[in-house]
């Protein structure tokens, strides 16, 4: 599964900054917004100097991506300046953009440094691993549904909040998830920073759902990501245990907006999320 998110996550140079992103091995339906996130910062980063590392992204997804065909990826230099450097990616279907991001990459310094505690919560080695909840409760599951459900995934999950995916039963808009990639990545830092990206798209909308008591499981539930904005605080290894700590403070409107911290498992804020999506109860 790594090797395959690895080869992914890998876009082909067409000509200078026009890249080619593969598509999803026996992918169905719409593209996960985390894949086009991480390919776009791929794109982003051949264009820039090795020695700047990407701190922050802003993605605003316009289209559903097509699991069925590959997406191309066009990058803008804007700026280069003595710290830092602006690129603008723009992501392509059929000849329509499906999402428009801006990441800013930058020459590492030292600085004033502070962070937030990771929350304390159970270790990762004494959680069940979600695969296996999730095939305890797979027959209840629509069966159109159900292989989508339980296939394997890249990142072993293990839920330290309250987790019940098939109950509607309203819970406080808070996750706290560990998840580590299910094998080591072979590849160098700037594969483990797309791939966190990747992540990153994980879970978040589900905890605005939580307090209403709703999942993407629901036939009359729409949902879909708007934006997403991740920052890079520190060095970070995927094949390492995570911790993702989600909050919803607020949904209305058919939208609902979730932040998340991701901390490293010596406790270190490695990264941060924003993100807004469409909620809508048909």
């Amino acid at each position: 599964m790594i090797a395959q998110l690895e080869t992914l996550l890998t876009v082909e140079e067409l000509d200078r900054d026009l890249y080619r992103g593969a598509r999803q091995p026996e992918g169905r339906g719409r593209v996960f917004g985390g894949q086009v996130i991480a390919q776009a910062l791929m794109a982003a980063a051949r264009s820039a100097d090795a020695e700047r590392v990407p701190h922050s992204l802003h993605a605003y997804f316009m289209r559903p991506g097509d699991e069925d065909i590959p997406i191309i990826y066009r990058v803008n230099r804007d700026h280069d300046g003595g710290s830092f450097s602006t690129r603008r990616i723009v992501a392509f279907q059929r000849g329509e953009p499906i999402l428009n991001m801006a990441a800013s990459f930058q020459k590492l310094e030292q600085g004033l440094s502070h962070q937030f505690d990771m929350p304390n919560v159970p270790s990762p080695e004494d959680l069940p691993p979600e695969a296996e909840e999730r095939r305890k409760v797979a027959d209840k599951v629509p069966e159109r549904l159900r292989e989508f459900f339980i296939r394997p995934r890249p990142f072993e999950t293990r839920h330290a909040s309250p987790w019940a995916p098939l109950e509607d039963k309203p819970q406080e808009p808070v996750q706290n998830i560990w998840f580590k990639a299910v094998a080591p990545v072979s590849s160098g830092p700037e594969m483990h920073r797309a791939m966190l990206a990747w992540a990153s798209d994980m879970y978040l909308l589900g905890t605005t759902m939580r307090p209403h008591g709703l999942s993407w499981i629901r036939p009359n539930v729409q949902s879909a990501s708007l934006d997403h904005a991740l920052w890079f605080h520190d060095d970070v290894r995927v094949d390492d245990w995570l911790l993702y700590a989600m909050d919803a403070p607020w949904s209305s409107r058919g939208r609902g907006f979730n932040r998340g911290m991701i901390f490293a498992r010596d406790g270190r804020l490695v990264a941060s999320v924003a993100q807004e999506g469409l909620m809508r109860v048909r």
